[in-house]
This record gives C-alpha cells, structure tokens and sequence, in this order.
C-alpha cells in the first residue's frame, strides 16, 4: 500500500532529521565545554600563581581592557598589559587569588567564540569587587585560545550567589 509506504519514509525521515539534530547539539555542547575548560583554565592559574598554565589560554599579545564608571560617574575603558599581568599572576603570594564565576553564556560561530560570565574576585577571604568578564576566543590549530577579554569592576551591587562566597 502507497500510504503505508509514505508513511514509513516519513517517520525514517524524522528520525533521521532528528538523530542529526541531536548529533549536532551534542557537537555544539561539546565545543562550548572545551571553550569553558579554557576559560576556567585562567581561574585555576590565578589560584595557582601558575604563569604557564596561564598563557596556555591566550594568544600571544591578548588585547585586555577593563570598563569601569569613575568616581565623577564617567565611563571608563583602560587598557590593559597582558605581559604584566602573566608575570603577576606567575609571582609567588602569600595570598590566594580567588575568581568565581557563574551564568556562564558560550556563542559559537565557526572558529569564532564568546564567553560571558558574571565574578567575583577574592583574595583569600576578602571580596574586592565583581562584574563582568566577557572573553573572545579563536579556534587555532592548537585548539581554542582567548585573544580578548574586556571586564567590568564594581564593589556595589554585587549579588555573588552563596555558594561562591567564601
């Protein structure tokens, strides 16, 4: 029967169409949790005065900047020295450099990637201030590596959920 026959191509068309959409969903999740281990791979140098691990995540000469509102209420861009801070993360301290993050938003476009997350910086025990780090990363043939990366710096309206508060 014709209608039996037509039916059956389309159910193994949807599931067809279904599996490759799942395939890529999965490929998508894959690539934005590399992406993440990079990102998170800076945090776990900070913690660590790890200079190698560090640069490990970048591309060489990262453009770094921070947006703030100064104390005249004017918004700010100040650029920043990647070098300078590889070797400060690398010093030896006798403290500990804490950067949780969470809400955690990945976009892909090829070999294009942007990561925003909201912080909150700590050393030990004490909170500094928190915003935003937004990075850019390109996929390279060694793998996914950060080129940019913006933050934002406040100490007021901070809403650091429990869990990352020392």
């Amino acid at each position: 029967n014709s209608t039996n026959k037509l039916v059956t191509i389309m159910k193994k068309s949807l599931i067809t169409l279904f599996l490759i959409y799942s395939i890529s969903g999965m490929a998508q999740t894959n690539e934005k949790d590399v992406i993440m281990l990079v990102v998170n791979q800076v945090f776990e140098a900070m913690r660590t005065n790890d200079s190698t691990l560090l640069k490990k995540s970048f591309v060489e000469n990262t453009n770094m900047f921070t947006a703030f509102i100064d104390g005249e209420g004017q918004s700010q861009l100040k650029s920043g020295d990647f070098n300078l801070f590889v070797n400060t993360v690398g010093q030896p301290k006798d403290q500990v450099w804490n950067e949780p993050i969470w809400n955690e938003k990945v976009e892909i476009d090829g070999n294009l990637a942007s990561v925003w997350v909201d912080y909150a910086f700590y050393v030990d025990d004490q909170f500094l201030h928190c915003g935003v780090d937004a990075f850019h990363l390109i996929k390279q043939s060694d793998g996914w590596k950060i080129f940019h990366l913006v933050d934002t710096r406040r100490k007021t309206a901070c809403e650091v959920p429990d869990k990352f508060k020392p």
